[in-house]
């Protein structure tokens, strides 16, 4: 579950964007150790676990695996999935000065 809430704090994901993408994504999968069929923590688990760490908890948590990353020489930095879907635009058939003509009426 840390592993899901590293994954859920570098990408600032919501609890159901974490579910999502822990299943659409193989390198969720395999940053995880889980494989495609495997069962995946679903939001209300997610939310569960951070409730239990609690704030004081969750602060406590990734100041030490900040600072294990320090001690590794590595930096993390946040980062934002991005649906990248291309959608095809209807083509311009009127010449300029028929769209001026339309404008007039």
């Amino acid at each position: 579950m840390l592993k899901v809430l590293i994954l859920q704090r570098f990408f600032d994901l919501s609890d159901e964007e974490t579910e999502f993408q822990i299943l659409d994504r193989f390198s969720f999968l395999r940053f995880l150790g889980l494989r495609p069929g495997d069962g995946a923590p679903d939001h209300a688990t997610i939310w569960s676990f951070k409730e239990r760490l609690g704030a004081d908890g969750m602060l406590a948590v990734f100041e030490l695996f900040n600072a294990k990353l320090c001690d590794l020489g590595l930096i993390a930095s946040c980062g934002k999935i991005i649906d990248a879907s291309f959608v095809e635009a209807p083509k311009q058939r009127n010449r300029r000065q028929e769209n001026e003509q339309i404008k007039r009426g």
